[in-house]
Order: structure tokens, then C-alpha cells, then sequence
């Protein structure tokens, strides 16, 4: 199989010029297939790195997954509040698997190189810190912080222990999202000017309302640890523990799951560092279910002009009860053509630019005038401009999509692993991280306090 890639890798060299309207399984594959060799190429016996799983909910389990299949990872430890997902753990990766409910117990290891963080939002940072200083590489699910509060100290860490750092948006990783980064700075849209981003759902899973298994128990959940960090401290109960995402006091809401998903993508593709002014507004229209945070919600954001890109305005949205069903879609608007995002595996590109001349006639106040002042003005205007510079230029679209089997986390974590080996720059550290994830955040704090939210992108800070 390897010598048959590099077969593949040889006799198409090491990049295709396409000249026709659709950049797809062609350059997507060989690219997906050059990332498997130098994967390869990079691991040796001595390249072995170590990884602990803290919290093994559901994105522990698939983080977990996805980073076994980069070559020379091995998994030696999990941690989680609740013992069952612990003998869940067991099951798929061996009876021998060290297991605890103390995340410390992992970070006082000297066996393991790694961590992925994957607790509810409320434990992201302070895991991350001590990680950190523990000398662990850190895998740190989004948003990395559950308070803007708490960004700048996570980045000082970071820059303090010189610990590689990556926060879990796949994304940005994305072949698709690299392509579709190229063209956008080819010029393919014109000038920038707006965009819209969203999120719709419509199931119960969809909107949180996650399985909880027969034993959640004070006995079988660690209570106590996991809300330990809260202000607010409550009695137990198992809808706070399995479905935290809805609530505040150790989720981020909608604006925290799934709008910072829509930032970095945005952030990774315009070069952006974040917006200036942030309001949003929000409903809790249907899911009725304790949950204290809204399941539809819509943010319009302000990006000033600056070196990377010119001004524009970027509206997000997510409906947990969406008519449309499941969908998400990131639509960049230019001046000359619009770049369509579906999720992170393909996307369009439709042109659509202005003609040289500037038009007559039609929806227009010409038939408003005598006939002598139109004849004159049809004249004038036709010695003006050329046949040609009257019609609108057309292009053909440009799609592109990645190879069926393709996963854009292997390629997150791979990029991850790639660090720690060879020393080179993470695709989403903490600084990119957190300028992702504090506008989503603000979102939250404009919809509570029923504000706009001002923000330094440069300095990282409200303003």
C-alpha cells in the first residue's frame, strides 16, 4: 500500500495545475495522500509519543480515535467523573490502561508526553495551565477558555513553559479550508465585504439532550470535583453532568460550541485577528429542558479595516430547531464572486462581477424622461462604452471537495504530533485560539447583558 502512494505521489509530482472549473478528488486526494507519507516518513522507533485523555465524554472518545491513527501515538491513559466511561475505556484500549478520576494523577506522570483535554468548557483552562507546567503538550478542545477572563493567562503559559499548544478545531486544518484559503487570497472574490455563517440542527442529540446512562449516581459521577470551579454550587444531578453543554455554569452555549467553529474557519481563511464590536441576540424557542442558555441565537460582528483585510461584517447564527434540518454553511461575500462552505470537506466558488460600463435602462429612471432626452442619453451612453464593456463577464464556478474517507481531525492532530517532533508552529495555538474564541464568548455576555461587546483583537482584550 505505502510503495503504491508513493507510485501515486511520483507520477503526479508534487502539485497539480488544474484548468477546469472543478478542483476536486484529483488535487484533494494527492494532498491527503503527501500529508500519509511525510506522516510515515516522520516516524521512527524513537518518535513514540505518549498521550493521556482527560475526560472521555463523547469528544474525548473521538479526539481519542482520531489521534491513535497518526503513526507512533499510543494511548497509556484516560481520565473521567464518571467510572463507567473509565471501563468504557478499558473495553476499547485494554484492561491495562492506567484509569483514574484525578486529572492530577496524569499530569504527575513522567511517562506521558501529552494530554488531550476534553472536560466540560469549565475545566479547559485550568487542566491546560497545570498541564503545561507539568511539561505535557497540550490538546485543548474549544473553546480553550470559559471566561475572556481567563485567555491571557492560558497564553502566558504557553509562552512561559514553551509547551506545545493546540486548540481542537479541526478545521483549520482541513485540506478543503487550505484550498479554499488560497483562492480567497488569490483574489477569486474581489474585495471582501461580508459574511454569513451557520449552524442548524434538528434533533434531540442535536440540541444536547445527550443519553444518560442507568447508574449515574452520586456514587458512579465525582460531584464534588466536577463543580468544584462553580460559583454556583448545586445538589447533584445527573442532566447537569451528561448534558452540560446546557448550562452556563460549565458550557458556553451555542456561541461556545459551535460559532467558535465558524470564527476559526473565518480567522483561518481572511487572515483576520477578530472584530471590533460584537451583538448578538437569542430565543429559548423550543428545548424547554432546564437548560439556561438560548437554543437559537444570532450575532451580528463588526471586523474593522486593518493590514490583513478590509472592513467587513460577519453574521453567525445556530437554530437547535431548525425546518431546514441538519446544515452548516460559511458564505464569504467579495465584490466579485462568493466562496460557499459546507462544513469543512468542500465548497464553491461563484463569480459574479460588475460590468465596465455602469448600466442604463430597465429598473431604472431613464423611461421616467421625454424621448428625446432618452435618445440622447442611449446615444451618448452606447459612444461611451463598447458592446463588450456593457456585458457582465462570466466565469465558470470552481468547486472542490476532499476525497470520500478523508478526516479532517487526523490531519489536526497530525499537525499536533508534527510539533512536538520537529518543532515547528502549531496551525492553532493559543494566541489564534483564544482571538477565536473570546468574540464567541462575547457573544454570550451581549446576549445576558443585552449589550454590545467592544473588543481589542490586537491586545486581546474588552474595551
Amino acid at each position: 500500500m505505502l510503495t503504491d502512494r508513493r507510485k501515486f505521489i511520483k507520477h503526479l509530482g508534487a502539485s497539480v495545475l488544474l484548468t477546469s472549473a472543478t478542483l476536486n478528488s484529483l488535487a484533494a486526494k494527492e494532498e491527503h495522500e503527501l500529508n500519509i507519507l511525510m506522516a510515515e516518513k516522520r516516524t521512527g522507533p524513537n518518535d513514540k509519543i505518549r498521550i493521556a485523555t482527560i475526560g472521555m465524554g463523547i469528544m474525548g472518545f473521538n479526539d481519542t480515535r482520531a489521534a491513535l491513527t497518526v503513526p507512533g501515538v499510543e494511548l497509556v491513559a484516560c481520565c473521567d467523573l464518571y467510572k463507567g466511561r473509565l471501563d468504557r475505556a478499558k473495553e476499547l484500549y485494554g484492561s491495562t490502561l492506567f484509569t483514574t478520576g484525578d486529572h492530577r494523577e496524569i499530569l504527575a506522570r513522567k511517562d506521558i508526553d501529552a494530554v488531550i483535554i476534553a472536560t466540560s468548557d469549565n475545566w479547559h483552562s485550568q487542566i491546560a495551565i497545570d498541564a503545561m507546567h507539568s511539561g505535557k503538550a497540550v490538546y485543548s478542545e474549544k473553546p480553550m477558555v470559559h471566561q475572556i477572563s481567563q485567555g491571557l493567562a492560558e497564553i502566558k503559559a504557553q509562552r512561559d513553559t514553551k509547551m506545545v499548544f493546540q486548540v481542537g478545531s479541526q478545521r483549520v486544518s482541513s485540506i478543503a479550508y487550505k484550498k479554499a484559503k488560497e483562492l480567497y487570497e488569490g483574489g477569486a472574490i474581489g474585495q471582501i465585504n461580508s459574511i454569513e455563517a451557520s449552524f442548524n440542527r434538528q434533533s434531540a442529540l442535536g440540541a444536547w439532550q445527550y443519553t444518560i446512562p442507568f447508574d449515574a449516581s452520586p456514587q458512579n459521577v465525582d460531584w464534588a470535583r466536577y463543580q468544584s470551579n462553580a460559583k454556583m454550587k448545586y445538589d447533584y444531578d445527573s442532566k447537569r453532568f451528561f448534558r452540560w453543554r446546557n448550562y452556563r455554569e460549565y458550557g458556553t452555549g451555542v456561541a461556545g460550541d459551535l460559532f467558535v467553529h465558524l470564527l476559526s474557519g473565518i480567522h483561518f481563511i481572511t487572515g483576520s485577528k477578530g472584530p471590533e464590536r460584537i451583538f448578538s441576540i437569542g430565543d429559548l424557542a423550543y428545548w424547554k429542558d432546564g437548560r439556561n442558555v438560548p437554543d437559537v441565537m444570532s450575532a451580528v460582528i463588526h471586523y474593522g479595516e486593518t493590514k490583513e483585510h478590509p472592513a467587513f461584517q460577519v453574521t453567525l447564527r445556530v437554530n437547535f430547531i431548525s425546518g431546514e434540518g441538519e446544515r452548516s454553511t460559511t458564505k464569504i461575500v467579495g465584490s466579485e464572486g462568493v466562496l460557499d462552505l459546507d462544513d469543512e470537506n468542500s465548497f464553491t466558488i461563484s463569480k459574479h462581477k460588475m460590468p465596465a460600463a455602469p448600466g442604463i435602462g430597465g429598473w431604472d429612471s431613464l423611461s421616467t424622461f421625454t424621448e428625446a432626452q432618452q435618445k440622447a442619453l442611449m446615444d451618448d451612453y452606447n459612444k461611451r462604452y463598447s458592446q463588450a464593456d456593457q456585458q457582465r463577464p462570466t466565469s465558470p464556478d470552481i468547486s472542490y471537495r476532499v476525497p470520500d474517507g478523508y478526516n479532517s481531525s487526523h490531519d489536526h492532530f497530525t499537525n499536533f504530533f508534527d510539533s512536538m517532533r520537529t518543532g515547528k508552529p502549531v496551525v492553532e495555538d493559543a494566541v489564534f485560539g483564544f482571538r477565536a474564541a473570546a468574540p464567541c464568548l462575547a457573544c454570550n455576555d451581549s446576549y445576558f447583558e443585552n449589550k454590545v461587546i467592544h473588543w481589542d483583537a490586537e491586545n486581546m482584550k474588552i474595551v
